[in-house]
């Protein structure tokens, strides 16, 4: 039988499998597993890490996250960010860094290994290699441009800067490509084996606007980050339907779908080598239902997605997900073979 290393890289390089991988993210419902306030999650590696590894070895899951909260580059620039105890930590919007464009001229990169939140990351992929290398694949994560764009200007600027001020918008998004692949590479150095950008708010702009601003940037994201030796996966909240074609030319090892995006239609148009994960809806069904539609969704998110394919949820698991129906998740994968 592969350990989860084993099987997430066969799948990745083509080979043949024991199992579908499973690879849910796992933030709140980690923390909640160990017992741990969400505040501490997010601001102390070792609670992090201890709770995904606890999560990973009880329900089977083949990879460990270093993904906590969308913050950390934002903070360490000196964003204003308000933490709670059991939720995620929050950019003040009506406080975002760069209201006025002109702070961006002045806005230096911060050093992921200079002892901030970043660094605390970095922290967690060290500690997952100690723990876990060659057992776990282990997975960093950075913000794509879009999302990071946005948690440094403000989401409601950032949309109108598109139309406005197109220079800014791309001199932004270039500070945010050189901040991720710093970021990126002290994550790859210190462990991990993939890298996971987040870039949420590019499923609220529509195909001209993706196609014209973001894409180009997500790619020299991607590509950097396979010039440093590792991989991609690329996870998007959100209706993503109108930008699939994009995603599919990204070139990412893994894309993940959330549930309001049909899985037939990715296949259709990304082509049958693309790695597809999710997608099943993380509240409806995982949170709120029983093991039996658990398997029913899963069942009918592989037979769209077919064999290159990853057992996940659309998004993250909630916290208060029935523990039984993630271990329906776990024999699901366990029980199917690519």
């Amino acid at each position: 039988m592969m350990n989860g290393h084993e099987r997430v890289l066969a799948l990745i390089e083509g080979r043949a499998t024991d199992s579908f991988p499973l690879m849910p993210i796992t933030m709140m419902f980690a923390a909640e597993q160990a017992g741990t306030s969400y505040r501490r999650y997010v601001t102390d590696y070792r609670a992090l890490v201890e709770a995904q590894i606890l999560t990973a070895e009880k329900f089977d899951i083949d990879h460990v996250s270093c993904i906590s909260d969308p913050t950390r580059e934002a903070s360490d620039c000196g964003a204003e960010v308000r933490f709670f105890d059991d939720q995620p930590p929050a950019i003040i919007e009506s406080q975002a860094l760069l209201a006025n464009k002109k702070s961006l001229s002045r806005l230096k990169i911060p050093d992921p290994l200079g002892g901030g939140r970043m660094h605390d990351r970095v922290l967690a992929a060290a500690g997952f290699k100690d723990r876990t290398a060659g057992h776990k694949f282990i997975e960093g994560w950075i913000e794509g441009p879009c999302a990071e764009a946005a948690d440094l200007r403000g989401i409601n600027a950032l949309m109108l800067d598109f139309i406005d001020d197109p220079v800014f918008v791309r001199d932004l998004f270039a500070f945010v490509l050189e901040m991720e692949v710093r970021f990126a590479r002290a994550q790859v150095e210190a462990g991990a084996d993939i890298i996971g950008i987040g870039d949420a708010a590019a499923s609220l702009v529509g195909p001209q606007i993706y196609e014209e601003f973001v894409f180009q940037f997500e790619k020299k994201m991607v590509d950097a980050v396979h010039g440093l030796g590792s991989r991609v996966r690329l996870h998007i909240c959100g209706n993503t339907t109108p930008i699939l074609a994009g995603l599919g030319r990204l070139g990412c090892e893994i894309v993940d779908l959330d549930w309001m995006v049909s899985l037939a239609k990715a296949r259709e148009v990304m082509g049958p080598g693309q790695i597809l994960a999710g997608n099943i809806d993380p509240v409806a069904v995982l949170r709120n239902g029983n093991p039996e539609g658990v398997r029913r969704a899963i069942e009918d998110c592989r037979r769209m997605a077919a064999h290159r394919y990853i057992v996940a949820a659309g998004c993250e698991v909630p916290r208060g997900t029935p523990e039984a129906n993630v271990t329906a998740l776990r024999d699901f994968a366990r029980s199917r073979r690519p």
